[in-house]
C-alpha cells in the first residue's frame, strides 16, 4: 500500500544518538513484485550471498561473534552503501529509525549530534541546539575516534551509531579528534531528553536587527517562523540574520514554506527524478516578510532543507550569505519499511536550486567568506540576552559580525 509520506532531507545520520536527525520520511511503496520475491536475474546472486553465510555459519571460528541479525543487517547496509551515495542513502535499525522519527517533532533523546561515516570515520556534521553534543563543544568536522574506549573507525554507520545509543541519564565517553587543531580529547557526555526550540529570535543589543536562528526544520518550524517574524517587527527589528548555521534540515514541506515567508515570488528549488524529468516547486504565497532586509549565516553543518532556503535566498537575490560552504545533501530521502522494523532511507529525487545549480556532494558558497576558529562557539539569540553592544562587538563570533555589519549597511546604517 503506497502512503502519503513525510518527506524528510537530511544529510545524515542524526545522533539524536538517543538519535536525532531525523523524522520518518515515509513508508514503503508500492512495487512491481513481493518485496521478499527474489527477481529472477538476481537469483545468481542470492545464491552467492547464501554460499557466503552458510560458509561463514560452518566455519567461522569466533562462535559467539556469528549473530545472523548483525549479518543480515551487515549485508543490507552493504547493499546501500555499494550504491556510492555517502552520507544520504543508508540502513537504519529499528532502534535508529524510532529516533529519526522523534525528530519531526522536535523531540530527541540521546547525546544531539548529526554525524555520517566519511572515508571510514564517525564525522560530526552538526550539534542541535540544547544538546549535550553543543554544550560538551562538539564541531562540525570533529571525528569521533573512540566510544567508551572502543575504535569506532571502519564499522558501519548502524554499529557505529548503536554504541552511542542510550536512554537519557546515561553517560557515554567519547574520543574526539578536531582536524582543525590535528588535537585529540576525550569527553564525557550524558544522554538527555531535550524539545528542541527550533525557532529563536533576539535584537541584537544596540540595534534595530533581530538575530533568527532555525535550529532545524521540524514540524511547525513554518508557522512559529511566521510568528517571530511579524513579533520580531512589531518590537521594532527593521533588519533581519537568518541563522542556519549548523541546522541539519528536516522536512521537506516545512523548509518550502518556511522560505516561502521571506520570498514574494519565483521557485523554491527544482526537484530533478530518477528519470531527469524536473519540476519547479514555487513560492508559496503569503510571505509576511518579503521585503525585510536580509542577510543569512552557513557552514559546514547547514545542509538539507537549510540548503534549500539558503539556495534560494541566494539564487533570488534576495540575502547575501555570508560564513563557510554547506555541506551538500542534494536528495529528498524516502523510507522503505523492511518487515522486522528496520528501514533502508532512499534517494528518489534529486534537488537543486531554482538557477539549477547543483547542491548534491557540492554545497552552497558563500557570497562572502569568514571562517570561523574552531575554538569559537556562534552566538544564538539564547545566549546574547543581557549583552551589551560593547559585548556583542567584542564577541568572537566573527560571522554574526560580518553579517551585522553587512545588514546595517543594507538598512543605510553607517558603521
Amino acid at each position: 500500500m503506497k502512503h502519503k509520506p513525510y518527506r524528510w532531507i537530511p544529510s545524515l545520520t542524526f545522533l539524536a544518538l538517543g538519535l536525532i536527525g531525523g523524522a520518518i520520511i515515509g513508508c514503503s511503496l508500492l512495487i512491481a513484485f513481493s518485496p521478499d520475491t527474489i527477481p529472477s536475474d538476481a537469483e545468481s546472486n542470492f545464491r552467492l550471498m547464501a554460499e557466503a553465510w552458510n560458509t561463514i555459519q560452518r566455519v567461522y571460528v569466533d562462535r559467539n561473534a556469528v549473530k545472523p541479525q548483525l549479518m543480515t543487517y551487515g549485508a543490507i547496509s552493504g547493499m546501500v552503501d555499494a550504491l556510492g551515495d555517502t552520507g544520504h542513502s543508508r540502513f537504519l535499525t529499528p532502534e535508529m529509525l524510532k529516533q529519526e522519527r522523534n525528530l519531526a517533532t522536535g523531540r530527541f533523546e540521546g547525546i544531539g549530534a548529526e554525524v555520517q561515516m566519511r572515508n571510514g570515520q564517525l564525522v560530526v556534521v552538526a550539534p542541535i541546539d540544547g544538546s549535550p553534543a553543543q554544550k560538551a563543544g562538539l564541531k562540525p568536522g570533529d571525528i569521533i575516534l573512540k566510544v567508551d574506549d572502543q575504535d569506532v573507525s571502519g564499522l558501519p554507520l548502524d554499529q557505529a551509531v548503536n554504541r552511542i545509543l542510550g536512554p537519557a541519564g546515561t553517560r557515554v565517553k567519547l574520543t574526539i579528534l578536531n582536524l582543525k587543531t590535528t588535537t585529540t580529547k576525550d569527553i564525557t557526555l550524558t544522554r538527555a531528553s531535550v524539545t528542541v526550540q527550533s525557532v529563536t529570535w533576539h535584537l541584537l543589543p544596540g540595534t534595530t536587527a533581530a538575530h533568527l536562528r532555525i535550529a532545524i526544520f521540524s514540524k511547525g518550524v513554518a508557522e512559529n517562523l511566521r510568528k517571530a517574524l511579524l513579533t520580531a517587527e512589531k518590537e521594532g527589528a527593521a533588519g533581519l540574520i537568518l541563522d542556519l548555521r549548523n541546522n541539519p534540515g528536516g522536512l521537506y514541506d516545512e523548509a518550502i514554506s518556511a522560505a516561502s515567508q521571506l520570498l514574494s515570488s519565483g521557485n523554491v528549488l527544482l526537484e530533478k527524478n530518477a528519470l531527469g524529468k524536473i519540476k519547479p516547486v514555487p513560492v508559496r504565497s503569503g510571505g509576511v516578510a518579503t521585503s525585510l532586509p536580509l542577510v543569512v549565516l552557513i557552514n559546514g553543518g547547514t545542509s538539507s532543507g537549510a540548503e534549500i532556503v539558503a539556495g534560494a535566498f541566494q539564487d533570488a537575490h534576495r540575502a547575501k550569505l555570508v560564513g563557510e560552504k554547506t555541506f551538500g545533501t542534494g536528495t529528498v530521502l524516502e523510507t522503505f519499511s523492511l518487515s522486522d522494523g528496520s528501514a533502508m532511507m532512499l534517494a528518489i529525487e534529486e534537488w537543486l536550486t531554482p538557477a539549477g545549480h547543483v547542491i548534491w556532494h557540492q554545497g552552497i558558497s558563500p557570497d562572502v567568506v569568514v571562517h570561523l576558529s574552531a575554538e569559537v562557539t556562534p552566538l544564538i539569540p539564547a545566549s546574547e540576552k543581557g549583552l551589551t553592544a560593547e559585548e556583542l562587538q567584542n564577541s568572537q563570533d566573527v560571522q554574526l559580525l560580518r553579517a551585522l555589519h553587512l545588514l546595517l549597511q543594507e538598512m543605510g546604517h553607517t558603521t
